[in-house]
C-alpha cells in the first residue's frame, strides 16, 4: 500500500498574457455563454476554467446554481459530475495495474467467474416480467474471444447502457436497472445481473458506450480489498485535496448543491433534480464508477492537474508519466476511430477524427475534427453537459461545468474548443 501526505500546491491566478492567451480573448467565452446559454434560459449556469502552463488564467461564473430558490452560482458550487465519473474511476484501477495486482491482458472473468460463459445476444426479446428460471429468454452464440480487462476500460466489452434505447439487449438493461444511479441495488447485484443478460457483440469487435467503467469500479473494490469509495477517497481524493468530491453531498455541504435541470423541447429547461429532495444528498448503495460522483470545479482541476503534471500533484504521484502516456494513447482495434467502431447512439466524445483510450476519448486526427486542437488532446464530460479537456501539447487544462441534462442538447463543447483556442496567442505547435 502506497502512502500519501498531503502537500497540494494550490492553483495560481494569473493574466492571460502571462499565459500566452488573450483576456479580451476568454472574455468572449463569457459573452457567448451569457448571450447564447444564459439570457434565453438554456441553462441555468455556467462555470468556465482555463489553466495553462501552470496558472489559472480565467475563472468565470455565471448565472443560478438553484433557479427557483434565486441562489446565484458560486466558486463552490458543488455539481452532478456523472460520467466525468469514468476517467477517476479509469486513473484508480491503473494505479492497480502499476502495483501488479492485475493486468489488462486478463480475463474479466478470472476476477467475475459467473461471467465466464457469457454469450453474444442473437435474437429473442426480454420478457416484462422474470422467465420460469428467472433469466430473460434470448438466442445467443459464443463469443469469438472472453473479455479482457482492457475490453472495460476502452469500451469493447460488449456490454450497453440502458438508455441507448437501440437493442433487446438495452431493453433488458432498463427491465432491470441495470447501471441505473439511484437503483436500490449494488455493484454486487449488477455483476450476478449481467451474467444473465447477453453481451451486444464479441469483446474487441465494436465500442460501445456502456456499464464498463461500473463493473471497474466492482472490480476495484475486489482486488485492492476495501470498498470502492474507500478506495477513491484514500488513494485519490485525499492526496489530492479533492475535500468536495464523493459519491453524495454531506448534510453540511447540502447548501451549496445546485438544481439541475433537464431540456423541456422548447428552448427552455425544467427542474429535473430539486437539490433539497436529490438522491444525492445520501449515501448510495449502488456506488457508480461510471456516474455517481459530484465535485466541484475546484476539485476537478486538481485532478486535471494531476493529469498535466504526467500524474503528479505536489508531491502525490498517484501514476506514472509511462503508465499516463498509455491511457492517453488510442486503443480502438485496428487503430480505427469512435466512428468506425462504434455502435452507440449515445455517448460524451466529439467523434470524428477521435479515438479512445484507457478512459478518455483521445483526439488523433484534429483536422478531422474540423476545430482548432491538438493530437493527443484527451478529454470527456458528464450527462449534464459538465465537461473537460487536456491538451497536453499546450500544456492546457479546461473544465466546464453547468447542470442540464442531455449533453447532447447543444453543441456547446465544439462551441468552448472554438473559443479557448481562439484565445491561445502564443502556441506551443
Amino acid at each position: 500500500m502506497f502512502t500519501q501526505t498531503l502537500n497540494v500546491v494550490s492553483a495560481t491566478s494569473a493574466s492571460a498574457e502571462s499565459a500566452g492567451m488573450s483576456e479580451l480573448r476568454l472574455q468572449l467565452i463569457e459573452d457567448h455563454l451569457k448571450r447564447n446559454y444564459i439570457d434565453n434560459g438554456r441553462f441555468p449556469c455556467t462555470h468556465t476554467l482555463v489553466y495553462r502552463h501552470g496558472k489559472m488564467v480565467h475563472s468565470a461564473a455565471q448565472g443560478w446554481a438553484d433557479v427557483e430558490r434565486q441562489a446565484l452560482i458560486k466558486d463552490d458550487t458543488i455539481f452532478r459530475i456523472y460520467s466525468m465519473t469514468k476517467p477517476i474511476t479509469s486513473v484508480a484501477f491503473m494505479m492497480l495495474v502499476e502495483e501488479g495486482r492485475v493486468a489488462l491482458d486478463e480475463p474479466v472473468a478470472k476476477y467475475i467467474p459467473q461471467w465466464r460463459d457469457l454469450a453474444v445476444y442473437v435474437g429473442g426479446m426480454p420478457m416484462l416480467g422474470p422467465q420460469p428460471d428467472g433469466q430473460p429468454k434470448f438466442i445467443t452464440r459464443a463469443a469469438a474471444r472472453p473479455m479482457l480487462i482492457v475490453d472495460l476500460l476502452r469500451h469493447t466489452s460488449g456490454l450497453t447502457y440502458g438508455f441507448q434505447n437501440r437493442t433487446n439487449v438495452d431493453a433488458a438493461y432498463r427491465s432491470m436497472q441495470i447501471g441505473e444511479i439511484g437503483f436500490a441495488g449494488t455493484l454486487d447485484s449488477m455483476v450476478e445481473q449481467l451474467a444473465t443478460v447477453p453481451l451486444e457483440f464479441s469483446p474487441g469487435q465494436a465500442w460501445n458506450y456502456s456499464v464498463s467503467a461500473d463493473v471497474l469500479g466492482y472490480l476495484i473494490g475486489k482486488i485492492s480489498g476495501k470498498p470502492f469509495e474507500q478506495f477513491l477517497k484514500e488513494r485519490i481524493f485525499d492526496p489530492l485535496g479533492m475535500v468536495d468530491t464523493g459519491f453524495h453531498v454531506p448534510t453540511e455541504k447540502a447548501h451549496r448543491f445546485a438544481a439541475c435541470y433537464s431540456v423541456d423541447g422548447k428552448g427552455g429547461k425544467v427542474l429535473q433534480d430539486d437539490p433539497t429532495q436529490s438522491s444525492f444528498l445520501n449515501p448510495p448503495s449502488f456506488v457508480s464508477g461510471g456516474g455517481g460522483l459530484v465535485s466541484t470545479t475546484a476539485d476537478y482541476l486538481k485532478f486535471c492537474r494531476m493529469l498535466l503534471g504526467r500524474g503528479a500533484l505536489g508531491n502525490a504521484r498517484l501514476l506514472s508519466p509511462k503508465t499516463l502516456s498509455l491511457m492517453t494513447t488510442n486503443h480502438l482495434p485496428g487503430g480505427k476511430t469512435l466512428p468506425e467502431l462504434s455502435r452507440s447512439l449515445f455517448s460524451e466524445a466529439i467523434y470524428d477524427g477521435v479515438g479512445f483510450g484507457l478512459g478518455f476519448a483521445v483526439t488523433i486526427e484534429p483536422a478531422r475534427t474540423l476545430l482548432p486542437g491538438s493530437s493527443g488532446e484527451y478529454s470527456w464530460g458528464g450527462a449534464a453537459s459538465t465537461s473537460f479537456w487536456i491538451d497536453p501539447a499546450e500544456d492546457l487544462a479546461v473544465i466546464f461545468m453547468t447542470q442540464c441534462l442531455p449533453s447532447g442538447a447543444y453543441p456547446i463543447r465544439r462551441e468552448l474548443r472554438t473559443l479557448v483556442y481562439s484565445a491561445i496567442v502564443e502556441s506551443n505547435l
